[in-house]
């Protein structure tokens, strides 16, 4: 009868740890399964009142300000935000002292890409005194070329202003830029003295 009994014990706790071991097992499964699932997509810096200062080769060719960046840096291409707005001061060798802007409602900078997004209220003031104006902006720094397709109100240094409705690509120092489907007000007679000496 002691050994029927001592058997029994034995079967049922053999049984019982495969129980638990197969109840763990299983459990851990799920979360592995769980921990795939999860996003990868959220801040994994957040910087207050930042200051971002670019150097080519000592000399400072960029320098950007935000009230608050988020950094994503958890995901195959890694991209920064500043939601609450940016504005970027950009400079040229020539004029070291008179740099040009960019300011934007919201900003979004591909790292890997080089690749810059601005949406919402966009500013452009260029070293030599242009203006434009337009709601989206598109920065590729590795082309250095800055393009829109939205309309552009564009300023020029003797006041007359330009209405572009089919947006505008130039190069990124905007020393040569095209407009398209182009309406506004212009100076005629500096037009035409302009012609004139040719």
């Amino acid at each position: 009868m002691n050994l029927i009994s001592n058997i029994s014990y034995k079967n049922i706790a053999y049984l019982f740890s495969c129980a638990i071991f197969f109840v763990f097992t299983s459990c851990e499964e799920d979360l592995t399964k769980q921990d795939k699932n999860q996003s990868k997509n959220f801040p994994s810096q957040i910087i207050k009142n930042a200051k971002i200062i670019q150097r080519d080769s000592g000399f400072v060719s960029l320098r950007a300000t935000a009230p608050i960046i988020e950094k994503y840096e958890l995901i195959d291409s890694q991209y920064t935000v500043a939601r609450k707005g940016m504005k970027i001061e950009f400079f040229d060798k020539k004029k070291p002292k008179n740099p040009g802007n960019i300011t934007a409602r919201y900003a979004k900078i591909y790292d890997y890409k080089q690749f810059f997004e601005a949406r919402g209220n966009v500013r452009i003031l260029t070293s030599d005194g242009q203006r434009f104006a337009t709601q989206s902006v598109f920065w590729d720094q590795r082309k250095k070329r800055i393009y829109t397709r939205d309309t552009v109100y564009a300023t020029m240094e003797d006041g007359s202003t330009l209405v572009h409705a089919n947006g505008m690509t130039a190069k990124d120092d905007f020393s040569e830029y095209t407009f398209y489907n182009n309406s506004g007000d212009l100076d005629i007679s500096k037009t035409k003295i302009a012609e004139s000496k040719k």
